[in-house]
């Protein structure tokens, strides 16, 4: 039985993150830390992409970036210039390298390759049972879904944020890299809220990611079929698929930090860390890895970390009226875009807006469907 001081599950955002952070922080210079996952990761399997206003702590590390962004549906279509916003790309490789590269230095930070299988709070410590050995601590910072609570109730819809994307190269420079498609919602949508998102990343190459807010997932080779399909509308018929990627971030309300205790809580996706109307979690890492760092150098119960907001309530009356009529996507994102100015939707989704901003973006949206959610959410 070994035992350290902190001990982070997971070696993925949430968990390098938190351990880049403390390594930062002269709190914990003489404090054991141990990084538990599978295996150290060091190949592209994410891609990264939020909104920031100026020059941001990832900057170094930034495989692109566009300060244009394009909004397309039926209803409204738009391409905005994002100032002050940037929207930054950042490829997984990258921000593995810099952190494992910085961790390195640490002599207090320790890696070790196991497969995790269960953890449980004792009456004073976390205790982790492995493969191979188990470990003690006082302080257990987990990023790994176990049960998927969230998945065996009803109270909170749970719809998916589904995709795979193609990284393409074409022969002639035929993409504008200096502008995003943020939402292409010109695609079938087939009862669902659908879209193609498109980032080119230089002339010749680009990303092209179909995805989904539904709560089914789809079989592999619909997604790819749609990629397909999209490409050869666009007259895009001779390119080269250089990467894929694919991913699925659950989108939900479920209070996951009621499974939070004294000595253990659970962080990124785990935590509830991401953003349940649009699946966004990189930015709210940053945010909230921040924040807890802070916290643990006061040593309270980890179990007090959590303060809901008004956002989490916002998020959970729009995921209401997306689980019941799930086809309403396209519209109620043109008319955020088309009623609102785009920056203050970024503001608004970084969970940032003045309650007076947040009414003037709510009386955007059809106040019938809305009204609706909400009386049975209050009743």
């Amino acid at each position: 039985m070994k035992n350290y001081d902190y001990i982070i599950l997971g070696a993925g955002a949430a968990g390098l993150m938190m351990a880049y952070r403390m390594a930062n922080d002269a709190f914990f210079d003489n404090k054991s830390i141990l990084i538990l996952d599978k295996e150290r990761k060091t190949q592209n399997d994410r891609t990264w992409c939020y909104w920031e206003n100026g020059v941001g702590e990832w900057d170094t590390i930034l495989h692109t970036l566009w300060k244009e962004i394009i909004f397309e549906s039926e209803l409204y279509s738009t391409k905005e210039n994002l100032k002050p916003y940037q929207y930054k790309m950042i490829r997984s490789s990258s921000f593995y390298d810099k952190i494992w590269n910085f961790i390195a230095a640490k002599k207090n930070f320790h890696f070790t390759p196991v497969t995790v299988k269960s953890i449980e709070q004792k009456e004073d410590f976390a205790n982790i049972v492995t493969n191979k050995e188990n470990f003690q601590t006082k302080y257990l910072l987990n990023s790994i879904v176990f049960e998927k609570s969230y998945l065996k109730q009803t109270k909170y819809p749970v719809l998916n944020q589904h995709f795979v994307g193609w990284f393409i190269e074409v022969e002639e420079a035929i993409f504008d890299d200096s502008v995003a498609t943020f939402m292409d919602f010109k695609i079938p949508q087939k009862g669902n809220t659908r879209f193609m998102y498109i980032l080119p990343i230089s002339k010749k190459v680009a990303l092209f990611e179909y995805t989904l807010f539904s709560e089914e997932l789809l079989a592999y080779e619909t997604y790819e079929k749609a990629i397909q399909n999209y490409l050869k509308e666009k007259g895009i018929t001779k390119y080269k698929i250089i990467e894929k990627e694919d991913g699925i971030i659950p989108m939900t309300s479920f209070k996951f930090w009621k499974s939070n205790s004294k000595n253990i809580i659970h962080i990124g996706t785990a935590g509830g860390w991401s953003k349940a109307s649009t699946g966004f979690t990189f930015k709210n890492t940053t945010k909230n890895t921040q924040k807890l760092v802070a916290f643990l150098k006061t040593e309270k119960p980890l179990s007090k970390f959590h303060k809901k907001n008004k956002f989490w309530f916002y998020d959970l009356l729009f995921l209401d009226v997306l689980a019941n009529e799930n086809h309403l996507g396209a519209n109620l994102f043109a008319r955020l875009f088309q009623k609102n100015k785009t920056q203050q939707i970024l503001k608004f989704l970084d969970n940032e807006t003045t309650f007076l901003e947040d009414l003037k973006i709510m009386a955007t949206m059809p106040s019938f469907k809305f009204m609706k959610v909400l009386f049975k959410r209050v009743f």
